[in-house]
Formats: C-alpha cells, structure tokens, sequence
C-alpha cells in the first residue's frame, strides 16, 4: 500500500475531472449511498467498513476529534463501535499522524472562523 497507489487514491477526484471532463460527483454519491447502507443495515458479522465518527482515544486519536476508523454496526439499533486492536505497522501510525495534525489544524481554523463570526 506504499508508494504510488496512495497518491494515485489521493488524486483521483482530480484526474477523473480531467479526463471525463465531469465532476466527480457521482464517485462522491455512491460512496455516500454505501455509507447511509451500512449505517442502516449494518455490517455483516466478522467484518467491518471505515466510517468517521468521534475518537473515543482509539489508535492514538485524541478523544472528540472527528476521524475515519474502522467500525462495526449493528443494523438493529444503528449504532456502530470502532474495531478495536487492528495491528499497524509503522508506516500506517504514519500516515494515521499526518492525517490527525491536518484535521486537528482543520477544526481549529473551523472554531476561530466560527468565534469571529460570534457563533
């Protein structure tokens, strides 16, 4: 999972635009379609989907930030659990740190937006 394929995953609403010369509206559709299924449906047992929902501290995410982990849902009551003790290997821990600071950087700049504008 190293090297070009994420930077490939990282750009590809980008090259979709450039070569279809549409948006890539409908890539962004369907994963939200797949989302709000699981969410209703749950997931089936034994396996498990990437949803962000708030830290409970898992992985080193502090708690109440916004993140995407892996969870479990239970289709009956709709409420999902963040699968707990998946082994990361380094470069994963990573990638998980680089993605933390930036959302954390993003939240931060979201509340000063929202102070100055007395919300």
């Amino acid at each position: 999972m190293q090297g070009p394929f994420i930077s490939t995953i990282q750009k590809r609403g980008a090259v979709i635009i450039q070569k279809r010369k549409l948006s890539s509206a409908m890539s962004a559709a369907k994963a939200a379609c797949d989302h709000i299924h699981d969410w209703h449906f749950g997931t089936k047992p034994g396996e498990w989907v990437s949803m962000a929902v708030p830290s409970d501290g898992s992985y080193g995410v502090p708690a109440g930030l916004i993140f995407s982990f892996p969870v479990t849902i239970d289709g009956a009551t709709k409420e999902w659990k963040i699968v707990k003790d998946l082994q990361l290997d380094d470069f994963a821990k990573s990638k998980i740190a680089v993605t933390q600071k930036e959302l954390e950087e993003e939240r931060d700049e979201a509340l000063k937006a929202c102070e100055a504008a007395n919300m």
